[in-house]
């Protein structure tokens, strides 16, 4: 069970893409649950969700706690789209766009595409370091996503 680490033309952003047999309903109730990001997450980096609400919305503010190696910090973040099933993105305070897209295949088959969109980040020291690492992040993550969804992990 792999999922596809997809090329952009642009120099900041990164994506990758899985199909998973459940319903995209199914599918977006996690990626809206802040506090099952952590469980989601192929870095390593998410450690859980420090304040948030229990489902995101549209213009939902919350905070993840994170480590990179061993230095933990905390990123505020903002939903800035959400359509129901369909789109869900949010920014962080330095504008890092985390974007996650449902396209229903059938009614029990969806293909779910994440992308990291760094064009807008305020830190670009980061961004040009996460380029190298995030599609390989994102491809673990959507498989761990395919895992919870399916009932194998």
């Amino acid at each position: 069970m792999k999922a596809e680490i997809l090329e952009s033309p642009l120099p900041f952003v990164t994506g990758a893409r899985i199909v998973i047999d459940a319903p995209a309903s199914k599918i977006f109730d996690l990626l809206a649950n802040p506090r099952m990001h952590s469980k989601l997450d192929g870095s390593g980096m998410v450690q859980g969700v420090l304040r948030g609400p229990a489902r995101l919305g549209p213009g939902a503010k919350f905070v993840m706690s994170m480590k990179l190696k061993y230095l933990p910090y905390l990123v505020p973040s903002t939903v800035v789209e959400f359509r129901e099933d369909e789109v869900i993105a949010w920014a962080t305070v330095t504008n890092q766009i985390w974007r996650y897209e449902l396209r229903a295949i059938d009614a029990n088959t969806t293909e779910v595409t994440e992308w990291s969109d760094g064009s807008d980040n305020r830190f670009k020291p980061a961004v040009r370091s996460n380029v190298k690492w995030s599609g390989k992040a994102m491809a673990k993550s959507l498989v761990k996503l395919k895992k919870a969804v399916e009932g194998g992990g």
